[in-house]
This record gives structure tokens, sequence and C-alpha cells, in this order.
């Protein structure tokens, strides 16, 4: 019997290890081809997934001017559309090789998650939740923002004080209606909340009536009055209710797909400081500048580090162009909006906007 039991116990320490060097099927991720092998001993990327499929799938809101709008022709445009349009550049060298689709706030974790996108390019509010519980990352923030709140000029309100006894519109499923609660309740305001799960009804409601303020991030707000059917009888309080960096978002574990998009976006930040733009990328391409020649792929592989072609930065801005071209065109000064850049200039102009070293 001791022999026996000797002979179990020497049996058993053997597979130990061996069974211990086997994943385990929970610890793969969410989304198509993730988690899976590559047939390579390493864990498939979200990258390798768009690099076959031939094209980026972008989750984009798809209702707000000057971010991300599809017009009656099936066009999209705006900042956070051109997001999508630079990953795209930086893998294909082509910004038209995405197809977006329009997420609610409510869908669109569970878009990224299922795989369903590979990305997010939709004010997206940065926050310690999103990126850990709830399983997100987050690239560079693209649009320092504020919550704020939209009335009618002949409303005669100009605080949330004056907000007692009166409803205000907010999309469910956001940082919004959690923001609008924290400052009424530090105010002891006692008011009503109509929620909407998507942002049309919210602003249908409003511009019908139904609420006395609309609350939303300052920019889409702005955006949004654009599209009521008298925008100057509509003001924006003085009073900024929140912090807002918005910026691309990515699945949570997966290195390699995060680098692209992270890089993607400090690329156009970094071709702005160094001014490479759309009418001068080929021709600086000839700078002795080292900084610019590592950064246009002329030399190093920066690019091959991402999975990339050295070039891809160069790519990126040639077709798309740099941040404060990308913004100035959306919703600065070439824009209906007008938008002062302010927090969303580059660090060296006052702004928050800073890249890391490409090198």
């Amino acid at each position: 019997m001791l022999k026996w039991s000797s002979l179990l116990l020497s049996t058993l320490l053997l597979v130990l290890p061996l069974t211990a060097c086997v994943e385990s099927p929970s610890s793969s991720t969410n989304g198509e081809n993730q988690g899976k092998s590559s047939g390579t001993g390493k864990t498939a990327s979200r990258l390798d997934t768009v690099k076959n499929r031939g094209k980026l799938v972008c989750g984009v809101d798809g209702g707000i001017p000057g971010f991300s709008f599809v017009d009656q022709n099936g066009q999209y445009s705006g900042l956070d559309v051109d997001i999508c349009k630079a990953v795209a550049a930086a893998i294909f060298n082509d910004p038209n090789a995405v197809e977006y689709r329009n997420l609610d706030s409510t869908e669109r974790f569970e878009a990224l998650k299922s795989g369903e996108v590979d990305m997010l390019s939709r004010n997206t509010t940065w926050t310690i939740t999103r990126d850990t519980s709830v399983g997100m990352e987050f690239a560079p923030t693209t649009f320092y923002d504020g919550q704020g709140m939209l009335v009618r000029r002949e409303s005669g309100i100009t605080s949330l004080e004056d907000f007692a006894g009166r409803a205000v519109c907010v999309e469910a499923g956001t940082t919004t209606e959690l923001n609008l609660t924290d400052n009424m309740r530090k105010r002891g305001v006692q008011f009503e909340t109509k929620t909407f799960q998507q942002a049309d009804p919210a602003y249908a409601a409003y511009a019908e009536g139904a609420c006395d303020g609309m609350t939303s991030d300052k920019s889409q707000l702005v955006a949004r009055r654009s599209t009521l059917p008298n925008p100057d009888e509509h003001i924006l309080l003085d009073v900024t209710m929140s912090k807002e960096p918005l910026g691309p978002v990515t699945i949570n574990n997966d290195s390699a797909w995060f680098d692209v998009v992270k890089w993607t976006t400090y690329a156009l930040i970094e071709a702005e400081e160094l001014g490479i733009n759309q009418a001068n990328v080929d021709q600086l391409k000839t700078s002795v500048d080292p900084t610019i020649k590592r950064f246009l792929g002329v030399e190093g592989d920066l690019g091959q580090g991402l999975g990339l072609t050295n070039e891809f930065a160069a790519n990126i801005i040639k077709q798309v162009g740099n941040y404060g071209e990308i913004y100035e065109r959306n919703i600065g000064q070439g824009s209906q909006f007008k938008l002062e850049r302010g927090q969303n200039a580059l660090w060296n102009n006052g702004g928050l906007l800073y890249s890391p070293p490409f090198r």
C-alpha cells in the first residue's frame, strides 16, 4: 500500500507542471479571432484580423456634425471620422478602407467587446471605470471637452440653480447623466431628468419643449444646435460640469492593436508640432532633420515595430493631414462652428496635446 501511494504521488508531481502550462479557455479575450492561436505560438491580434479583412470597421456616432456625421448620400465626415481614416491610412495607405457603424451610447462597448467593430471613434469619455472594469483601452485624447447645458434664449435660465422644478433631457448610458445628477445634488436643486437611449430623440424632445434644457458635451451641444429649426434661439450656459477627455477606444488586452491606434493618434499630433502637413509631407522626406527623417520613415524602422510599413506616419499625413488640419476643417475656422483650439492646441501653444518622441 505504501509503494502504491508513493507511485501515485510521484505521477501527480510529474503531471501537475504539464497541466499548469495549458492556457485556460477563460483567459482568452472577447472579439473575432482574439485569444486564438496564430499558428506561431502567439495570440492573434485584432491587427491581424483587420489586415486579413482588408478594411477597418470603425464605430462612430454618426449624428454629430463636425465630429461624425453621415449625410443623405451616406458620406461620413468629422474629426472622429478622420481618426478612423488615419488608422486605415496607417495600415493600408488608404483612408477609404473603412466601414462605419453608427452606435448609440448604450451599445458601443458591447459592439467593441463582441468584435462587431475594431475600434470606437465616437464621443466616449475616458474614465477609470471604463478603463478597468468595463474592459476598454483608451488611446490618446483627441478632444478635451466639458459638459454644458443648452437652453432657450427666452427661458430666462442663466444658471443650474434655475432648473429647480424644471426638466433636463439627457442621453442614457453616458457620463453626462451622472455628472448632471452630481452637480444638481451639490447645489440642492430638485429637478426632473428625462433620459433617452439615443441622442436624436433627446434633442427632438428638447426642440419640442418637453425639456427646459439639454445637457451633453459642449462640443456636441454646439454641433447639435446647428441642426435645430432656429439655432440662434438657443444658447449655452456659462457653466462647465465636468472634464470630458474624448478619444479612440479599443478592447483591452490586445497590445499590438492598441499600439497601432495609439501611435496613429500621436502621429497626427507630432506632425503638427514638426510642421508636417499634407502639402509638404513629400517635400520634407528630403529634410536633413533626423527627427523628421525618422518620423517619415526615411530612416529607421519605427513602423516595423508596429507591424506596419516604416512610412506609416507619412501615409497618414499625406492622406488625412495632421491634427491641426483635421481640427480646422471639421470644427475650427474652416468650418461653420469656428471653435477655438483652447485646450486642444499643442502643448507648446498653451494646449494639452502632446506626443511622446518618435524614436
